[in-house]
């Protein structure tokens, strides 16, 4: 193990060595300017002036009286009607645990071998009627409770804010010299 970290170190350290041994040749890496005092460049220097000196190109203003068209494709609609054109709604609701579950619960447990082992079996009739009974009156009452108790609520909080602020404005108003005579907001408050 000590061996294999020690050949690592080694050649991290190496590879740095190598690449900071001059070059025989001297190149446009190693020097900026050539043998004739010209800088060698990757750009041409000449092109860019031949370029500078060309006059700009004119530009037209006959597209400014054109009036523009604009064109609109929805092309969506069609992508939905194929969705909706692949739904298959002939089906039906599945049954808890799927299809297959339902068909191997009717095999293996029918209902006249097994009268106990059928869906709602552990309810007798009364029982499934107060069931029934129980959670339609609960979903009837239950959401005008909630929304009873939560007017009084909105009412209660909106009538603690209008205190708040005419508390408020009353302390600014005792702040004032002259109690906040001429002023208007003192004028319209109780204190």
């Amino acid at each position: 193990m000590r061996l294999c970290a020690l050949l690592f170190t080694a050649i991290l350290t190496a590879s740095p060595a190598w690449a900071q041994q001059p070059s025989s040749s001297p190149g446009p890496e190693s020097s900026s300017s050539g043998q004739d005092g010209r800088l060698n460049l990757p750009v041409s220097l000449d092109k860019i002036r031949s370029k500078l000196e060309q006059p700009p190109p004119v530009l037209s203003l006959r597209a400014l009286d054109e009036r523009p068209i604009f064109r609109v494709q929805i092309l969506e609609r069609r992508k939905i009607e194929e969705l909706l054109a692949s739904l298959n709604f002939k089906s039906g609701p599945v049954p808890a645990g799927g299809l297959y579950m339902a068909e191997q619960q009717r095999v293996m447990f029918n209902p006249v071998d097994h009268p106990l082992m059928q869906p709602y079996a552990a309810f007798s009739q009364s029982e499934l009627v107060t069931i029934l009974v129980e959670n339609l009156v609960g979903k009837l009452l239950a959401g005008s409770a909630v929304n009873t108790i939560s007017k009084l609520d909105r009412a209660r909080a909106e009538a603690n804010a209008r205190e708040e602020v005419r508390a408020a404005v009353g302390q600014y108003c005792n702040a004032q010299p002259n109690a906040g005579a001429g002023i208007q907001i003192c004028s319209s408050v109780d204190r």
